[in-house]
């Protein structure tokens, strides 16, 4: 009987690092827990808008349970103020349909996001200046999104 024969090289360590290296990264990105979850602290704009006015009042009534008082998360939801929901990864008509269909969780472990029948389209748009300003504040800005 032979035994079996191993040889070394750096070239397949080499290999083997990188694909391990690769599936981490697409792991880290299919979602973010949120165990534990910290809000980040929040820079409020020096002005808003009058339209991001009204969408603070709006947020403050109708969001801020769960995704905190600026839009800075709780354990309950995540934060808004966040790069996973700049412009180019979610449209603004992306909080409008999640406002009236609800959403699957798919970026945290929050569970989902149930309709918000409450809040009417126009009021929705207020919201998301309110948190575009918030995010801008923030150096959130559009990114292009690619899969």
């Amino acid at each position: 009987m032979k035994k079996a024969r191993f040889s070394f090289s750096w070239g397949k360590l080499l290999v083997v690092a990188v694909m391990i290296g690769g599936v981490a990264v697409i792991v880290s990105r299919l979602g973010v827990s949120n165990k534990g979850y910290q809000p980040r602290q929040i820079v409020m704009p020096q002005q808003l808008s009058t339209l991001a006015e009204e969408g603070k009042v709006l947020f403050e009534a109708n969001c801020a349970q769960c995704h905190g008082q600026i839009g800075g998360g709780t354990d309950r939801g995540p934060p808004l103020v966040h790069d996973f929901y700049n412009p180019g990864h979610h449209s603004d008509y992306a909080f409008v349909l999640a406002a009236q269909n609800g959403v699957r969780a798919h970026h945290w472990q929050f569970g989902n996001m149930p309709p918000q029948p409450q809040v009417s389209e126009m009021q929705v748009n207020a919201i998301v200046r309110y948190v575009r300003e918030l995010q801008h504040a923030n150096g959130i800005t559009y990114r292009p999104h690619h899969m």
